[in-house]
């Protein structure tokens, strides 16, 4: 059986490699994400693989997590996520929150920090 945390493992690992198909099918049909703690970033699978298709389009997108916390369907990860900023390449703190639901996830708030921009990196 998974657990919400080898759920959200997946749907990171679907993440890192940019796989489309692998990362919707770790969320619900209801799905909602959010920026913390109630802004709307979309709903429904259709607005979440268009969100998704942008960013996963980018080269340089990894996400490392720093930390891990699981209680009951809840799973919240710290992470690093590298990425390309409109500014140039950098680093961003971010702490995901996600709600689990019948093996999926239903729910995802999303807690930004501070982008650090690599200037060693030029943009092509």
């Amino acid at each position: 059986m998974l657990t919400p945390e080898s759920i959200v493992q997946r749907q990171l690992d679907a993440y890192n490699t940019r796989d489309v198909d692998a990362l919707l099918a770790t969320y619900a049909e209801d799905v909602q994400q959010f920026e913390y703690p109630d802004t709307l970033l979309c709903s429904g699978p259709a607005q979440l693989r268009e969100r998704m298709a942008v960013r996963l389009s980018d080269p340089r997108l990894h996400a490392r997590l720093i930390n891990r916390i699981t209680m009951g369907q809840t799973v919240i990860d710290h992470e690093e996520v590298t990425r390309t900023f409109p500014d140039g390449v950098g680093k961003i703190e971010l702490v995901a929150i996600y709600e689990v639901r019948d093996g999926k996830i239903s729910t995802a708030r999303f807690i930004s920090g501070k982008i650090t921009l690599d200037s060693t990196i030029r943009m092509a």
